[in-house]
Parts: structure tokens; C-alpha cells; sequence
């Protein structure tokens, strides 16, 4: 057994990430690849992108060895449908992998990516937002995960969009003065106001949450618009996970925002000391969690060293992207949907 591999994945609206394991925690490959999810994109799109992040990850080994692998997506409940099913089926047969591919929903890798735990609680802020609960590889109670139109409060495109309103406020009052006015502004191409509010209407979702990292940059330039932003998306966030009225347990944190934009990791985890004694513990590498994943539910391994060593390995990879990136889930949010 100690030749053996496992393969962990995590295939997200922004891109795809594979990490190839040892059954020690040394992680020996990676790929990377577009898209993954297959809510967000075309089922055969999403399957071919974890082929060719797959096929980058196994490059060099033989893929007889791998004996456990776990995939985690938004969009998981799609592998049910035949039609999907078979897509990635046939990738998985491309790559030569005789173990079985095993789904399971992102919230489900994010949280083992800041934790060997079985059980706890997970908030993930990147383009949307939602916090979960993990109980063993499943995913439990959910809060928000909602959508752009209904929810994601907090998210990369919450923050986006955020920024847009004020920008346009700022505009209908005058020239552009503040540091996130003139930012978002010229990031839209318009310091006209009417232009302006033509042209957000134009631009796309992503194209919105793309703005996010311009909030935080001028918050510390000592906008006050910005900063009223950072700290309302902190409640909005820590609101969401307290709504699950967490059970002692681990509570992490994942997602671009989160790791992106300290100010709103900072002032979450204050809120979170303040009601429940403990300040949650940042995510690293959700596909390198996936590949915990799958040493625990293939060999039983349970060990925090072995699971430390996994994640350190992969600090240095692929990580949680920038603030507007994250689980993409743009129809329907849920982590297991």
C-alpha cells in the first residue's frame, strides 16, 4: 500500500484543481485546467476539464495505483442524471483509473481543506456565499448559498455589486472624489452617471464580482464608502454561519473572499470569537482537501500529522484564487445542487 495513490479534485466555476497524493501526504502531481462545475457550465465541458486536470496530476504514474479518488463539486446531484454520468465516466476511463470516482459537494473538500475533522461547519465566501454543516462527507443543514438575486450575502458579486451602487451614487453627486468611485469607474469605462449605470447593466455577473478586490484596495486607502462595505459584508457573512447555530466542532473558513480580503476574515472571526468562542481556521487547498477526503474514506486514515503534512504540501499550489473567485453556483447554490 505504500505505493499507492490517491486523487483528490476540486472542480469549481473558476477552474479545476487535481492534485495526485501519496498515501503519506506528499503530494507528487498537479493539474489545473477551466471550469468544472456542471451547473455553472456545459456537463461535457465540466467532465473534460477534470480529464485534462486529471491527466496533467498523472502524468508520469501509473493511474492502477490510485485506489481512492473524490471529486468535490457545486453541482454534485447533476452526476445522477445519466447523461452527465456517462461524461464523466468516459473521462474517467481516458485517464486509465480503475478506482471509482466518488462526488462529493464543495463544501465537503473546503472543509477538509482547514481540517482532519469528519464533522463541523463550513463558511465559504467567494462569488457567492454559503455556509454549511459536514457531518462525515456529507453535506447537512445549509444557510443562504441562495444566488445573486436571492442571497450570496457577502459574496465576491455581493461586494461587486456593492461597490457599483455607491459608485453610482457617488457619480449623480458629482466628479468622482473617493478612491472606489474612481476605481469602479474607470474599471467600467464611465464617469458619466447615466453612462455608468448603462454600462453596469451591460457587463456580466463575473464582470461584476470581478470588482470586489476593488473595495478592499480602497478601504485601506482610507475610503469610508469602501470600509462601511468590508465591515457590512463581515455581519452579512458571519450572520449566514451563525444562522446554523454551529455545534462544538471545527468552523472554516474557504473562498476567495475570505482568503482575499483580510479585512473581512478578520472582522468575521471577530464576530465569530465574540458568539462562539472561536475564530474559525482559514481553508487551504480545496483539492488537496479532497484528496484527505479520500484517505479517510478509502484506507481510514484519520491522523492530523498526516493531514498537516497533505495541506502543507499544497501551500504553494493552487489556492483559493481572488476575492471573486470561489464556488461559482450562478442558478442554483447549494452546495450538494
Amino acid at each position: 500500500m505504500v505505493d499507492a495513490f490517491v486523487l483528490g479534485a476540486d472542480c469549481g466555476g473558476t477552474a479545476t484543481r487535481v492534485v495526485l497524493a501519496t498515501v503519506d501526504g506528499r503530494i507528487v502531481g498537479r493539474g489545473r485546467a477551466r471550469a468544472g462545475n456542471p451547473v455553472a457550465t456545459d456537463p461535457a465541458g465540466a467532465a473534460a476539464a477534470l480529464g485534462e486536470a486529471g491527466r496533467a496530476a498523472l502524468h508520469g504514474y501509473d493511474p492502477s495505483r490510485v485506489v481512492g479518488a473524490v471529486v468535490g463539486l457545486a453541482g454534485v446531484a447533476r452526476l445522477a442524471e445519466p447523461e452527465v454520468s456517462a461524461r464523466y465516466a468516459a473521462q474517467w476511463s481516458r485517464l486509465g483509473l480503475s478506482c471509482p470516482l466518488h462526488p462529493v459537494g464543495d463544501a465537503v473538500v473546503a472543509f477538509a481543506a482547514g481540517t482532519p475533522a469528519g464533522c463541523g461547519t463550513v463558511l465559504i465566501a467567494g462569488t457567492g456565499a454559503v455556509a454549511a454543516e459536514v457531518h462525515n462527507g456529507a453535506v447537512g443543514r445549509t444557510a443562504d448559498g441562495l444566488g445573486w438575486l436571492l442571497g450570496d450575502e457577502g459574496s465576491g458579486f455581493w461586494l461587486g455589486l456593492a461597490a457599483a451602487r455607491s459608485t453610482a451614487r457617488a457619480l449623480y453627486r458629482g466628479p468622482p472624489s473617493g478612491p472606489l468611485a474612481r476605481a469602479v469607474a474607470t474599471e467600467l469605462g464611465s464617469t458619466e452617471p447615466d453612462g455608468f449605470v448603462t454600462r453596469v447593466y451591460q457587463v456580466g455577473r463575473d464582470r461584476l464580482a470581478g470588482l470586489a478586490p476593488l473595495v478592499g484596495t480602497a478601504a485601506r486607502d482610507g475610503d469610508p464608502d469602501a470600509t462601511a462595505i468590508l465591515e457590512t459584508a463581515a455581519e452579512r457573512l458571519a450572520g449566514t454561519l451563525l444562522s446554523l447555530h454551529p455545534a462544538p466542532g471545527p468552523v472554516v473558513l474557504a473562498g476567495g473572499v475570505l482568503a482575499g480580503v483580510p479585512e473581512i476574515r478578520t472582522a468575521v472571526q471577530d464576530r465569530l470569537v465574540d458568539r462562539l468562542g472561536r475564530p474559525g481556521v482559514p481553508a487551504g487547498d480545496a483539492a488537496a482537501g479532497a484528496a484527505w477526503v479520500a484517505l479517510r474514506r478509502f484506507l481510514g486514515y484519520a491522523d492530523p500529522a498526516l493531514h498537516a503534512r497533505l495541506l502543507a504540501a499544497s501551500s504553494g499550489g493552487a489556492g483559493m484564487g481572488p476575492p471573486g473567485g470561489g464556488p461559482a453556483r450562478p442558478d442554483r447554490r447549494r452546495p450538494e445542487a
